[in-house]
């Protein structure tokens, strides 16, 4: 007697997600004799199907269990399903049910359907079940002999041996598999959404599909936990990777490993603490010699191994199944985990793997394997840019194992100097000297000037040229006469030079600092170290910037940029320097949004908000210039909060001083400005850029508080050292500062002569922006330089474009019509009668500037972070206030009040 659900398609469809795609392609269906839809447990084989019968005629069903895998009982189900799909009854010889002969009794089913021609589908579900190989063959025949007509519809965990890769080649076959069944984001999003009431963004969804690789049935449990449980679906998902995952594992444990034999299930545990593998890697860990057929045969099996990529045979597990296999691994294999741990370990490092290599290390209690690893690998990774992964590691090793290899407490330091933390390098330092002397061990001659050349480093970042200078010397001198080489002797002469080019830079030496960093640049390129090429470059450009050929150094950043992408440095922060000195140089040339750009994608490479000071301080001068005071203001509260509780070196603070004076400097505040001038630091000399940018704070903080004859003393120290040492860019800054000085005290012919003279330079500077920061004074003065016919042809065209920027900066400044410029409005006595009598509010003169400079009334909403529907009557306030009926009528109302007040 045969059990009749067993021959109906019962699956309940509620809350299912339409499958559409693949339902499409499933209308592909009557043109294959075989369909085969195969996955793991969960990927909703069946229920795809079921969705697809639900629109489909002449089909019969039959889903199996354990007890079909007898022949006589399978053929009985076959053809009683076969029967629902033709809509009749076929006689059948019983005899050869008893006789068990599969093969004939298929035959005999054959002869009697040949005469078919309406198209009709029969579908076996679980097929996976069958193991018997009589079956097998026997649908092998069948599929080989069925009529034109027919279509059967497997579905099944595993790929079963019916000549599945023949039918390929053949085009006999259309195949659905987990890749294709897996959700896509589209498709979580309506599974969530149809579950759920609470507000769940798609990208939180899409992110969670992600996380479990469109497995719907750990979809599916996660809504089933958080409806259990009464936890919000965010919280729900977040347990999905907690080990003790109840729903996940339960599932997994009881609908695939306990249907495994235990030789498989015990390869499979030790093939997962692999997080990929490949046959050699398999035979390492597990000693099988026939691994990649073990690894095919459980991918078939739909036991969650996925082929990563056919070519080069690499798998790996789904990993939510490898998360539970991970957990199982402590419960079954707890004695050998080491021992696999260990095997792992080496195989990695002899496929050259060494990330993979030092994961399986520190699953070791015994550290030797990590320390092995680190001590002949760790430079290596160190130039390609692992920083984090060899802290992570080195952060495993207790002190004795640095002891044992001096050169991981000098890679351990050139890790914290290498992103920005000198003051780690000397406690670093300090620590293992104490370790040393406890343990009565002194370093070897031959690596003590490795160590000096980082002192050296060191000092150079902390701004002491003269200590870097001679440490620098002395090392270089020992490790070119030394014999005995380390794996970081090479590297230690790169820096060594790279410094000394570096003391001289900073003491206005250009010639040999340019010859050093040339030569540390040619020496890094034969070694093969990727971060002293790039850093030798980065000082080059800077050298040329200083001396005024801003074109030239803007050229040495795009070919680092390209190094860059070649050698993928892009994570590491001397990446954030090179844009950011690519964002300055464009800043100078007024190409702001490119600039903004630079300083947007530099913040990106950073990790830590305190490393961020010198991008803010880019896009804080980036909005002064727009004239985006507002904006300005709030980065400069960001700044100086960073100041504040971090420690920066003087080249950073005096960047960050500049805009700050810059905008004190526009906004009048006096208070703050005599403030910060008291507290500020006063470098020993001008020689270098930074130095020469402090002092020019100074200065014009001084001018600020109207100390002139204090401030004209700077100013001309600082020229005739820029003069002198050829710091042809600080020149033209402090030409154009001095101009400032010189215009506020009433000077006219020094301060046209240091304005010519600043416009005259930028031939080759190419500087705008620092001429458009001054704002009206520089304007009046180029306005009078071009009516005096004195400049040549090329300056004319350079002052032109000056003041054409500055006239759009003020301008946009104006748009705003700010207090200082409603109060000089109201007292010109041109002003509108009008606006005496009924005059507008602060809010309505903000309206009006805004309309003015194009804004829409949601722009202009969003903008001011009010309703639309409040803009909307501050408008109609507007409008009859100054007697206009509509935007094109107050735009040029506006117009008119900034020509009044001199402004185009």
């Amino acid at each position: 007697m045969l059990i009749p659900a067993k021959l109906i398609c019962n699956y309940r469809l509620q809350n299912s997600v339409s499958r559409t795609s693949l339902l499409q392609y499933l209308d592909k269906s009557s043109d294959y004799p075989l369909v085969l839809i195969h996955a793991p447990a969960g990927y909703g084989k069946t229920t795809l199907v079921s969705q697809w019968v639900g629109h489909q005629k002449n089909v019969g069903w039959y889903s199996l269990d354990e007890s079909d895998n007898q022949p006589g009982r399978f053929a009985a189900y076959f053809i009683a399903a076969l029967q629902t799909a033709l809509g009749q009854e076929i006689e059948t010889d019983e005899s050869l049910y008893i006789q068990k002969d599969l093969q004939t009794l298929f035959t005999q089913q054959l002869v009697k359907i040949s005469a078919v021609t309406e198209h009709f589908y029969l579908i076996i579900d679980d097929y996976h079940i069958i193991d018997n190989e009589e079956i097998h063959e026997a649908l092998k025949y069948w599929v080989r002999h069925q009529p034109t007509c027919m279509t059967l519809i497997l579905i099944s965990r595993s790929v079963p041996p019916l000549g599945i890769a023949g039918l390929h080649v053949q085009e006999q076959l259309l195949e659905i598999n987990s890749h294709q069944l897996s959700f896509n984001h589209q498709e979580s999003v309506e599974f969530f959404h149809s579950r759920f009431n609470e507000s769940i963004t798609p990208q939180e969804i899409a992110s969670l599909c992600d996380e479990v690789e469109g497995w719907p049935t750990a979809l599916q449990l996660i809504s089933l936990s958080a409806k259990q449980k009464k936890l919000p679906l965010k919280d729900a998902a977040k347990r999905l990777a907690k080990l003790n995952n109840f729903h996940i594992y339960s599932y997994l444990s009881e609908e695939v490993f306990a249907q495994i034999d235990q030789d498989t299930k015990r390869f499979i545990l030790r093939c997962s603490i692999l997080r990929s593998m490949n046959e050699t890697l398999v035979q390492q860990v597990t000693g099988e010699l026939n691994g990649r057929n073990k690894l095919e045969a459980i991918e078939k099996q739909g036991l969650f191994l996925q082929q990563m990529n056919a070519e080069d045979n690499w798998w790996r597990f789904h990993p939510l199944f490898a998360s539970f296999l991970t957990h199982y691994c402590q419960l079954e294999l707890a004695e050998e985990l080491a021992q696999l741990h260990g095997k792992a370990a080496i195989a990695w490092l002899k496929l050259g793997y060494t990330t993979e290599a030092l994961y399986h290390a520190v699953q070791l209690e015994d550290h030797r394997i990590l320390l092995n690893i680190l001590s002949e690998q760790g430079w290596k990774l160190f130039h390609q840019g692992e920083l984090k992964l060899l802290e992570q590691h080195l952060d495993y090793l207790d002190d004795m194992s640095f002891v044992q290899s001096p050169q991981l407490i000098l890679l351990k330091a050139w890790l914290a100097q290498s992103q920005h933390r000198n003051a780690e390098v000397n406690d670093i330092f300090e620590h293992f000297d104490r370790v040393l002397a406890d343990q009565k061990i002194q370093l070897s001659q031959g690596i003590q000037p490795e160590f000096d050349v980082l002192r050296a480093q060191v000092a150079i970042n902390q701004g002491d040229e003269r200590t870097a200078l001679h440490l620098a010397i002395q090392a270089l001198d020992h490790l070119s006469n030394t014999k005995h080489q380390t794996p970081n002797t090479n590297y230690a002469k790169i820096v060594a030079t790279s410094v000394i080019g570096e003391a001289y830079h900073c003491q206005g030496n250009f010639t040999d600092a340019l010859e050093m960093l040339q030569k540390a640049e040619k020496m890094a390129w034969k070694y093969h170290t990727p971060h002293n090429i790039l850093w030798a470059l980065l000082q080059q450009s800077e050298i040329f910037i200083a001396q005024g050929f801003t074109q030239a150094g803007y050229d040495i950043l795009d070919k680092a940029s390209a190094f860059v992408k070649e050698y993928h440095l892009q994570k590491v922060p001397m990446y954030e320097f090179l844009l950011r000195l690519k964002g300055q140089i464009l800043w100078d040339w007024y190409n702001l949004d490119k600039a903004e750009a630079m300083a947007n994608a530099g913040i990106k490479v950073l990790n830590k908000d305190e490393e961020r000071l010198q991008c803010l301080a880019l896009l804080c001068k980036i909005s002064i210039v727009r004239g985006d005071l507002d904006n300005a203001s709030r980065l400069l509260k960001q700044i100086i909060d960073l100041q504040k509780t971090h420690h920066y070196h003087q080249d950073w603070d005096a960047n960050a001083n500049q805009v700050k004076i810059v905008l004190w400097q526009m906004l009048g505040d006096v208070k703050s400005v005599e403030a910060w001038l008291v507290q500020t630091h006063r470098p020993i000399n001008e020689k270098n850029h930074f130095n020469q940018v402090q002092w020019r704070n100074i200065a014009r903080a001084l001018i600020l508080l109207e100390k002139y004859d204090e401030a004209e003393k700077i100013l001309n120290r600082v020229i005739q050292t820029a003069q002198k040492l050829k710091l042809i860019s600080d020149l033209n800054r402090a030409l154009i500062l001095r101009n400032r000085l010189y215009y506020l005290t009433g000077n006219k012919d020094a301060a046209q002569q240091d304005l010519i003279q600043a416009l005259q330079l930028t031939r080759q500077t190419n500087f705008i922006s620092v001429f458009v920061v001054e704002g009206e004074t520089m304007a009046q003065q180029i306005r009078q330089l071009l009516q005096s016919n004195i400049l040549d042809e090329l300056t004319v065209h350079k002052a032109q474009f000056i003041l054409r920027n500055i006239n759009q900066y003020y301008r946009h400044k104006f748009a705003h019509f700010d207090e200082q410029f409603v109060n000089n409005l109201i007292s010109n006595p041109k002003v509108p009668e009008l606006l005496k009598i009924s005059p507008l509010t602060p809010r309505e003169w903000q309206v009006l500037g805004l309309i003015y400079s194009g804004y829409s009334n949601e722009q202009i909403s969003d903008e001011l972070q009010v309703a639309t529907t409040t803009i909307k009557s501050h408008i109609r306030n507007l409008y009859q206030k100054i007697g206009v009926s509509n935007r094109n009528e107050a735009i040029d109302y506006a117009k008119e009040l900034l020509q009044l007040m001199g402004y185009r």
